[in-house]
């Protein structure tokens, strides 16, 4: 089933290839999207897909970054992106 999910993550976030790394990851589990640095140190994900693709996205950044909290809103798939990119 497809889904999208709205997510911030805290800790060792910024500065660290999270965004470029994040943005790998979705091309490959062919999900779409966006992710960016927020000024508070937190980054901000919107994402859609499958939600066996999804999961594993989340288990990814877990493994590879030391993320301290993570706030997830999962919602109603909305096909609105295209491609999944990094906000400036």
């Amino acid at each position: 089933m497809q889904q999208r999910w709205h997510a911030f993550f805290s800790g060792s976030v910024q500065g660290v290839g999270f965004r470029y790394t994040v943005r790998d990851m979705a091309d490959r589990l062919h999900l779409t999207g966006w992710v960016r640095n927020l000024p508070d140190g937190r980054v901000e994900l919107w994402v859609e897909g499958e939600e066996e693709h999804l999961n594993d996205l989340f288990v990814e950044i877990k493994n590879a970054f030391h993320v301290t909290h993570e706030q997830v809103d999962r919602g109603t798939f909305s096909g609105r992106f295209s491609d999944f990119s990094i906000k400036y």
